[in-house]
């Protein structure tokens, strides 16, 4: 299916028909482009997904890529990265809120689009949100409202981490 103009609406039924490459979210009726291609972002996406590969067992998580994410009736957002706790369900398209969602930047990102996104996020029930900066090799931790810079990451309560250090150190 061609991406649709900005301003043209779509159903949510011929969203989840549609194969779009590269996937767009889904907002209110119109698609919006996602920024991804470029090397930076996809060798620290993979990175991401690895590094909660190699703890799947230990931490009893899974994660996916680029997976279809429903916050609200007639919004999708397609996390990067999200990490699933294993007693969730396992679903095409996530209905539950996974235990973390993580971004990576892109230059094109704009603050505006990006807090939105990561607004629904939260309002949707995601536990963390975290965005990780290829070009300054840090990250942020999203909180209601606003950002706290990090260089580790983790989820309260359980052993789940992500250390910028130690995945940036991993890459070329």
């Amino acid at each position: 299916m061609p991406l649709a103009a900005a301003t043209t609406k779509i159903s949510v039924e011929e969203y989840l028909r549609a194969s779009l490459r590269p996937d767009c979210d889904y907002v209110d009726g119109e698609l919006q482009e996602r920024n991804v291609g470029t090397y930076d972002h996809s060798v620290v996406q993979f990175a991401c997904l690895r590094w909660f590969w190699n703890h799947r067992h230990e931490w009893r998580i899974r994660a996916t890529a680029e997976t279809r994410m429903q916050v609200t009736p007639e919004r999708f957002r397609i996390p990067d990265v999200a990490v699933l706790s294993r007693e969730q369900p396992i679903e095409q398209i996530l209905t539950h809120p996974p235990l973390v969602c993580i971004e990576v930047l892109s230059p094109e990102d704009t603050l505006h689009r990006l807090r939105e996104r990561l607004e629904d996020y939260r309002q949707f029930g995601v536990g963390q949100t975290w965005l990780v900066d290829p070009a300054t090799q840090g990250g942020y931790e999203y909180r209601a409202g606003g950002f706290l810079a990090a260089q580790e990451f983790a989820v309260p309560g359980t052993p789940i981490r992500l250390s910028l250090v130690e995945l940036f150190a991993e890459l070329d």
